[in-house]
C-alpha cells in the first residue's frame, strides 16, 4: 500500500513515473482503485471550493493573455484599458490571477475602482497571484481552473498568448459553438497578433468545412478597449440584464463569508 508521496511503480503496464507530482500522476494512466477514489474526491472538493469562493463576484468577463509581457509592453497597456473599461461598465474583471495580461487586467479594474478576481494555478514554479486582486482562488486542476473562468463569465476577451491562451480561446470558442454556453461574446485584441490565425481558420478550416464561416464571424476582433465592451455591454443587456437572477444570500453554514 502507498500514500500519496509514495514512489509509484508501473501499474496494470502502464509505467508511472516515480516521485511525480500530484496532477501528472492522474494524467498516467490507470492507478490503484482506492488511489482514483481518493483523487475523485479531491477534484470533487476542488470544484466545490471554487462554486463557493466565486458564487458572489457578479456579472464577470473573462480576460485571457500570456503572463510574459511587462507593463512596458503594447499588449499589457491594452490589457489595462481593457480592465479599466470593463469595470467602469460594471462588470467583475476575471483573470487566471497571474502577471502579465492578467496582472494588466486586473490593475486596470482597480485604476478605477472596480472589482478584480483572480483564479490562480499551481505550477512547477509556483505562479503567484499578482497584487491587483481583490479575491483570488488557487486550483491544483488545469480543468477544474478553466471551468471557472468560464462559468461565471458573461464574456471572454483574448489578448496574445501562447499554448494556454490558445486553448482558452478555443475551447470557450467550441462551447460557443455547440450552444453549451448561450452564444457569449468572444474577443480578440490585438489584430495584428491575430490576423495569420484568423486566415488560417478562415483559408483551411472554413473552407475545409471542419468549420461553418458562421463560426468564424461569431468572434470579434479589435485593438479598441471601448469598442470591445460595448460590444459585451450590448450582449449582456440585451440578453442577460447584467444579472444572475435572484441573488442569493451568504450562508455561513456553507462557508461563505461576506467580503473584507
Amino acid at each position: 500500500m502507498t500514500t500519496e508521496n509514495d514512489e509509484i511503480i508501473a501499474i496494470d503496464g502502464w509505467g508511472v513515473t516515480p516521485g511525480t507530482p500530484e496532477v501528472v500522476r492522474f494524467l498516467e494512466g490507470p492507478q490503484r482503485r482506492m488511489a482514483e477514489l481518493a483523487r475523485a474526491t479531491r477534484i470533487f472538493f476542488e470544484l466545490l471550493r471554487g462554486f463557493r469562493a466565486l458564487h458572489f463576484v457578479g456579472p464577470c468577463v473573462t480576460v485571457f493573455g500570456s503572463a510574459r509581457f511587462t507593463e512596458i509592453h503594447p499588449y499589457y497597456r491594452m490589457a489595462r484599458m481593457a480592465g479599466a473599461e470593463l469595470a467602469k461598465a460594471g462588470f467583475t474583471v476575471m483573470t487566471g490571477g497571474g502577471p502579465g495580461i492578467m496582472e494588466a487586467a486586473n490593475r486596470g479594474a482597480k485604476d478605477v475602482g472596480g472589482r478584480s478576481i483572480g483564479c490562480n494555478i499551481v505550477l512547477p514554479q509556483e505562479q503567484k497571484h499578482n497584487p491587483y486582486l481583490d479575491e483570488w482562488i488557487t486550483f491544483r486542476y488545469f480543468f477544474v481552473r478553466k471551468m471557472m473562468l468560464v462559468k461565471y463569465s458573461y464574456a471572454f476577451i483574448a489578448l496574445p498568448g501562447g499554448f494556454g491562451t490558445l486553448d482558452e480561446v478555443f475551447e470557450t470558442a467550441t462551447l460557443i459553438q455547440t450552444a453549451k454556453i448561450r452564444e457569449f461574446p468572444l474577443v480578440l485584441m490585438g489584430k495584428e497578433f491575430w490576423q495569420p490565425l484568423l486566415e488560417f481558420m478562415s483559408d483551411r478550416l472554413v473552407k475545409a468545412r471542419t468549420i461553418d464561416a458562421v463560426d468564424l464571424e461569431r468572434i470579434i476582433v479589435t485593438d479598441c478597449a471601448e469598442e470591445a465592451v460595448q460590444a459585451i455591454t450590448e450582449v449582456a443587456k440585451k440578453k442577460f440584464n447584467l444579472t444572475y437572477g435572484s441573488r442569493m444570500k451568504r450562508r455561513w453554514i456553507f462557508g461563505e463569508r461576506e467580503p473584507a
